[in-house]
């Protein structure tokens, strides 16, 4: 479906899950590749994965919230490439603890919003620049569904990067649309891979996904490979500052969680503020009352007096 031959596609994160799904595809695509991770083994096995279907690969390790970092990578990449012709902004952290925001603790989302939203910064701005100076280019950010609304399964800190993110390629999509240079973002929901597949259904999660997604399922990575390659390549040329979700409907809908989500009775030391509410599973009676409809509509209404 996609032609990438003769392009040069950088790809942070590309160590594991979503990003080396990216990378085996890009390269499949006929893409040469840089890829970058703070794991230089895990890299490298990428990376002879991704020579075996024909591309060539400059492995560049770094961390994106160091800043000199990302110029190293950066700089690596166009001596050993050539140039940079898509970014593929996709290196991220979360926490998998399940906090509540009333308990965060500042360390953490300081962390998260270091590599999160400033690391993506500085590659967005470095590519940028490069690209700008040849009059094309094609940036993809990896965002998420947090980024553009309140979940329960938001931990505050990926919450608040991601949706600076987001603001981020809005503006510089517009900044840079009239330089030839393209800047979007795809917002995947509670997207698989092979790798976390085992661990979310040993803890159910995947069925608390799939009650809360209009799909009724969990998405898989190829779902937002297809998405990002898309607005990457060419096909999108008329395409800029847009968030593609990737989620399954589940932002298209109203509401919030139908089985209660895990997490939020994992740390007994650290609780969250208590709620009154009760889930309808362990209270169906509101809905068992309206079994045989609505008065006067799906039955007759009871006589007057009764």
């Amino acid at each position: 479906m996609f032609d990438f031959n003769g392009k040069v596609v950088l790809i942070t994160g590309a160590s594991y899950g979503l990003g080396e799904q990216f990378a085996y595809s890009f390269a499949d695509a006929g893409a040469d590749l840089i890829l970058t991770a703070r794991s230089e083994d895990l890299l490298q096995t990428v990376a002879e994965q991704c020579r075996s279907k024909g591309a060539r690969v400059t492995v560049a390790c770094g961390d994106v919230s160091v800043e000199s970092d990302v110029l190293k990578v950066i700089g690596q990449g166009i001596e050993e490439r050539g140039r940079i012709d898509v970014l593929i902004n996709n290196a991220g952290i979360a926490d998998p603890r399940g906090l509540g925001a009333e308990q965060y603790d500042s360390e953490t989302f300081n962390q998260i919003l270091a590599v999160d939203l400033a690391g993506a910064f500085y590659f967005a701005r470095e590519c940028g620049r490069h690209m700008l100076e040849h009059g094309s280019g094609s940036i993809v950010n990896i965002c998420s569904i947090l980024a553009s609304g309140g979940n329960e399964n938001g931990i505050i800190a990926y919450s608040a990067a991601k949706g600076g993110l987001l603001n981020m390629t809005t503006q510089l999509g517009v900044e840079w649309a009239d330089r030839g240079v393209r800047v979007n973002s795809v917002s995947p929901g509670f997207i698989v891979t092979e790798m976390t597949r085992p661990m979310l259904e040993a803890l159910g999660m995947d069925r608390w996904i799939a009650s809360r997604t209009p799909m009724r399922r969990v998405g898989e990575a190829r779902e937002v490979t297809n998405a990002v390659m898309f607005l990457a390549s060419d096909l999108a040329s008329y395409i800029t500052g847009v968030d593609l979700l990737v989620d399954g409907g589940t932002n298209a809908g109203s509401g919030t969680f139908q089985i209660p989500p895990i997490h939020h009775a994992w740390n007994a030391d650290a609780p969250m503020v208590p709620t009154k509410y009760e889930p309808v599973q362990s209270r169906p009676d509101w809905y068992q009352a309206l079994e045989a409809g609505i008065p006067g509509i799906h039955y007759p209404p009871p006589e007057s007096g009764e």
